[in-house]
């Protein structure tokens, strides 16, 4: 993500890469082989005194260098989830505040044209909903070693699961009042605390039930790995992915190939009024479109001065959704927020 946010800077002429941050020496793509390579996230914020600073580090990161950067005056981007608590989460933001800066966190969806007509459609078909989605990812070689990495920190349900809670909360609105999850660690090569599959479960006041699957590695089936489906009394939208898609391709992640909005609606024969409607999404973003698309909307946010609460108190929700879930894993119990 570091990667391709630097290189959404680089080919956005309202920002000017004064430096980038690594603790080794990358091989970068040739736009960004120019920039100095500065290890030290500290001694770099105070040399370059940047304006805005991105952060794109490990979740158990964020929120120091998020709150560090906002104390030195800077507007901050920084990759989801925000923290890996709430407390954490709620220290950014309040340093955020306090600071009168910019906080954007880097929820990609948010920014994708298809995602946003399916919160649309959905919205339209009203409560109470059914949401059932996942991403598994069947990953080896260099993406297993990258999930493992994650999963020092951070399950799988809580590092891509605030996207899809995220998705969720925007289409209902409601609060969540309990989160239940269950997991299962599927490999030794992660610690025996963590696990690599899981599911939650989430009931909102208004009714509204969903849940969210995510696994990774190398034993994860490719079987129904991506499923993205709304339903309520007046219908469904869903999206429909491309059957040849391979789950640890990262545009994967973001395509939606077909948006099918179906309509419960019967005549007095009982069968349906309407045939489903399929929404073919061409010419949609790739990756780095997406993440030019947000460093855009960070640059509009600083210069417009946009009110960021909601997009901030959103971004804690999800994660206390999420971090719920993993508590509800760990201890067995259900969790009432």
């Amino acid at each position: 993500m570091g990667r391709s946010h630097a290189l959404a800077y680089h080919n956005n002429p309202g920002f000017e890469i004064v430096g980038l941050v690594n603790r080794s020496t990358p091989q970068l793509e040739p736009e960004l082989q120019g920039y100095t390579i500065h290890p030290d996230f500290t001694a770099a914020l105070a040399e370059l005194k940047p304006d805005l600073c991105s952060i794109n580090t490990y979740s158990d990161s964020h929120a120091d260098y998020a709150v560090a950067a906002f104390e030195a005056g800077c507007d901050v981007f920084v990759e989801k989830p925000l923290a890996t608590t709430v407390a954490d989460a709620e220290r950014v933001v309040a340093a955020a505040k306090k600071a009168g800066r910019k906080l954007v966190i880097g929820y990609i969806l948010r920014h994708h044209p298809s995602w946003m007509k399916l919160i649309e459609e959905a919205r339209k078909l009203g409560p109470p909903y059914v949401f059932r989605m996942n991403l598994n990812q069947q990953s080896s070689g260099p993406t297993w070693a990258t999930h493992k990495s994650l999963m020092r920190t951070t399950s799988p349900i809580v590092d891509c699961g605030v996207h899809y809670v995220d998705v969720m909360c925007q289409i209902t609105d409601a609060k969540a009042v309990e989160v239940r999850g269950m997991g299962l660690r599927m490999s030794e090569e992660i610690a025996a605390d963590m696990y690599n599959y899981g599911h939650l479960q989430v009931l909102f006041e208004d009714g509204s039930v969903g849940w969210y699957e995510a696994g990774w590695g190398p034993m994860i089936s490719e079987t129904a790995f991506f499923v993205k489906d709304v339903m309520s009394p007046k219908g469904a939208v869903s999206i429909v992915m491309d059957p040849n898609a391979k789950s640890d391709d990262i545009d994967t992640h973001t395509k939606t190939s077909v948006i099918r909005l179906h309509t419960a609606e019967t005549g007095p024969d009982g069968k349906f009024i309407r045939p489903d409607q399929d929404m073919t999404m061409e010419g949609e973003p790739g990756h780095q479109a997406l993440c030019d698309l947000e460093q855009a909307f960070m640059l509009r946010a600083i210069r417009e001065d946009l009110d960021l609460d909601r997009h901030m108190a959103d971004a804690v929700a999800s994660l206390r959704i999420c971090l719920a879930a993993d508590e509800s894993v760990r201890t067995g119990q259900p969790v009432r927020l």
